[in-house]
């Protein structure tokens, strides 16, 4: 089973934001997060899938994630083109 990176973008308004997160279903997760049962930061808002990556184990999909919520320079430009 893969592991996934992601990032999800929502845009209320004037107000925009992006979520990084791992996960084993990326398809459900996205759900959980869309429906109100995924992260609480990410909830009452709607969320899109901007960017993706697979990993063949969860070590290196954690450290990914925990690289990509400091790299806010990537993550204003994949939100810009939403």
């Amino acid at each position: 089973m893969y592991c996934y990176v992601y990032i999800l973008g929502s845009r209320a308004g004037s107000d925009q934001r992006t979520y990084v997160g791992w996960t084993n279903d990326l398809e459900a997760r996205l759900a959980k997060h869309n429906n109100g049962t995924g992260a609480r930061s990410t909830r009452g808002r709607a969320w899109v899938l901007l960017y993706a990556e697979r990993y063949k184990t969860r070590s290196p999909a954690m450290s990914r994630e925990w690289h990509l919520k400091r790299d806010r320079k990537f993550r204003k430009s994949l939100s810009d083109t939403f």
